[in-house]
């Protein structure tokens, strides 16, 4: 019997490219501590590299834990790579309310004025659907993101801003590969252990 690997040629499985406001979806079998059963949510690629947020790696750690004067206790905190660890950054639905945002696809942005998001949330006007904070992101450097399509590493997908906003837990990885049906459907329930299949 042929391995599972031959079998979904993920590099073969992309009909997409990565681009700015697309996500990628970690390989079934993908054992890295950051990028285990993953998705990311690219915020920018173009010849110089590549960054995102892994947005299903929520940490046991609140934004008001992390920033004692934000009144955000509801608010999780996850783990958007490997890069910068100790360092704070955000997507959200507000592009037109916070200065300084960054448009990553219609109806998603990343970063902008950190004091006005901090009032925001304090007067209760920002809730946990509307923005998700990280620490730390992932970066490839100019070729490396490509090299690792190449490799079968990842599915480029593109996605609802509504459901990511919604929720980015341990099911998003299934979830998201079922709704795009067919041999995704498969690699949706593949064990984390090729072994046991």
């Amino acid at each position: 019997m042929k391995p599972i690997k031959e079998i979904f040629d993920i590099s073969k499985m992309n009909k997409l490219a990565p681009a700015k406001g697309t996500i990628l979806i970690s390989e079934p079998f993908n054992d890295d501590k950051y990028f285990q059963r993953s998705i990311v949510c690219l915020c920018e690629h173009n010849k110089d590299g590549s960054f995102g947020y892994v947005v299903n790696n929520p940490l046991d750690l609140t934004l008001s834990q992390l920033i004692p004067d934000i009144n955000a206790e509801d608010i999780k905190v996850g783990l958007g790579g490997p890069m910068s660890p100790n360092n704070v950054y955000y997507l959200h639905t507000l592009g037109d309310e916070i200065e300084g945002s960054v448009k990553v696809k219609e109806g998603l942005y990343t970063g902008g004025d950190f004091e006005q998001i901090k009032t925001l949330i304090n007067t209760g006007l920002i809730d946990n659907h509307q923005i998700q904070f990280f620490l730390g992101y992932s970066g490839w450097s100019s070729g490396q993101l490509d090299d690792e399509l190449k490799r079968g590493s990842w599915i480029v997908s593109d996605f609802s801003v509504h459901n990511l906003m919604e929720r980015s837990d341990d099911n998003y990885w299934k979830s998201v590969l079922e709704k795009k049906g067919g041999k995704y459907q498969v690699i949706a329930n593949f064990p984390l252990d090729p072994s046991l299949n």
